[in-house]
């Protein structure tokens, strides 16, 4: 699929649900597909990057594991996080996943979705390990608190980075 490079200073605040879809993404840990579907949904907010949202069913069965610290974070506008481990031949990738089981109204179309943190990821076990966009290795948004996804089709200037918080 090509899409147009699209700029995170034009996504709005508060964040929209895009249901576009129709690309082709693919999570890879421990050298295996963990996740793959052509029906993500996309979370778009001014300066950040996209963050992927994928069916729970597109993830291989036992992969997604409540995270062992029951971490719970709130959303102003999406509601209440919940967080997974991603759990592959024994390998445990902590809160590398998270859902919004009952979403604010505005984001009921994520419900039944959940989203993978790059960085927790990316060369986790395996240099291939990583999530993908049309065959596109995702760059991770830089810092802990976001989960973006950086593609050729979005540019910045992404927040997350030192000195970023306040924009």
């Amino acid at each position: 699929m090509s899409a147009q490079t699209e700029s995170v200073w034009d996504y709005p605040r508060p964040p929209a649900v895009d249901t576009s879809g129709g690309e082709h993404v693919v999570i890879r840990v421990g050298g295996q597909t963990i996740a793959e579907t052509v029906a993500a949904i996309r979370v778009l907010e001014t300066s950040h990057p996209p963050t992927y949202y994928l069916p729970l069913g597109a993830f291989v069965t036992g992969v997604l594991q409540p995270a062992r610290d029951n971490r719970r974070t709130t959303c102003e506008f999406k509601g209440s996080a919940t967080y997974f481990d991603l759990v592959v031949d024994g390998t445990r990738l902590s809160r590398a996943a998270w859902t919004y089981p009952d979403p604010t109204p505005a984001f009921r179309e994520i419900a039944d979705y959940a989203a993978v943190m790059p960085s927790a990821i990316d060369g986790a076990t395996d240099p291939a390990d990583g999530c993908y966009v049309d065959d596109e290795r995702v760059q991770p948004q830089e810092g802990d608190f976001y989960g973006g996804w950086i593609t050729s089709r979005v540019r910045g200037p992404f927040k997350g980075a030192a000195g970023t918080q306040g924009w």
